[in-house]
């Protein structure tokens, strides 16, 4: 199969591309997010009208955060979004006049990649994505494995504090909790706050209060050196390690890939979550080690990997 379109359904902007066999966006096409379910099912076909124009676009892939079904149709159940047994592919096939096939967003970006990524070269990956939350996808024996009904890798929603923190999904204690962007900026405003001397940096970036701080701020006084800032990225990555130790005793992977916004601060992050990944390993002294890699697409994975899923059908 020639060229697809992957859909990548964002927070303000949904990003339709061409994209050809060997991974290469030719061309793409952004629209802002609409606020209701519906606009967004026309924004969709509209974005992918327009990407596709003078173009021989075979058929197409939707990333859509949420549960997606077995067939890769439905999207079950959305957080953010009021889709709740959404017929996607329906819906959007009707309207372009091409095959869709609707894939979680962490799923398509941890096959985007696999198969033209970080990934390239291993048969076996586990990817997890830092960013406001915590995603997965599970790349075992090369085939992306989606469990029976369509929605495995919530890596995010494993409790691992009993009785921790609430989390949005309703649960308590789950990893996201403790290892995602959200969880960076609560770790810094709770030390900033704690030892403001610490943090003169980090407070100088924002409002100069501990509640005014962002994740943009965190970064870039890490990168300067603040000892609250540096300190808060230990934290984020101590979780993210002991977590990928507990997945690799479920998948023994060649690889982990770290993507998400997180995961952009290089070896601010990646260094510390390897230290605490060989720390917390069972039996680490006398197995082989799972590579703890960075993402190498960026925000492009999922709509590439989208993209290649509608290649394969």
């Amino acid at each position: 199969m020639g060229l697809t379109i992957g859909v990548d359904i964002g927070g303000t902007k949904i990003a339709a591309g061409v994209v050809d066999e060997e991974g290469n966006i030719l061309d793409i096409h952004r629209v802002p997010t609409p606020q209701t379910a519906e606009g967004i099912v026309d924004a969709i076909c509209d974005a992918v009208s327009e990407a596709g124009k003078g173009y021989e676009i075979e058929a197409v892939g939707i990333g859509a955060a949420g549960y997606v079904d077995d067939k890769r149709a439905t999207v079950l159940f959305a957080p953010n979004i009021h889709w709740r047994h959404e017929p996607l592919k329906d819906k959007v096939e009707q309207r372009v006049g091409l095959p869709v096939v609707v894939e979680n967003d962490a799923n398509a970006a941890a096959w985007g990649e696999y198969r033209f990524g970080a990934g390239k070269g291993h048969d076996d990956v586990i990817c997890i994505t830092l960013g406001t939350g915590l995603g997965g996808g599970i790349i075992i024996g090369n085939k992306l494995r989606r469990g029976r009904f369509g929605v495995a890798a919530e890596f995010g929603h494993i409790r691992v504090v009993p009785d921790g923190l609430l989390c949005g999904c309703g649960s308590q204690g789950c990893w996201e909790q403790y290892a995602s962007g959200r969880a960076l900026v609560r770790y810094a405003k709770q030390r900033a706050n704690a030892t403001p001397e610490n943090a003169t940096i980090l407070l100088g970036l924002g409002d100069g209060t501990p509640d005014g701080i962002q994740g943009k701020h965190v970064s870039e006084a890490a990168r300067q050196g603040c000892p609250v800032a540096v300190d808060s990225f230990r934290e984020l990555a101590r979780w993210a390690g002991a977590g990928l130790a507990d997945l690799a005793s479920l998948f023994d992977p060649s690889a982990f890939i770290v993507g998400g916004g997180v995961s952009d601060e290089g070896e601010l992050v990646l260094g510390p979550i390897r230290k605490s990944f060989r720390r917390w390993l069972i039996g680490g002294q006398w197995r082989p080690h799972a590579q703890v890699l960075a993402a190498q697409l960026g925000g492009e994975a999922g709509l590439v990997g989208a993209a290649d899923l509608a290649r394969q059908g």
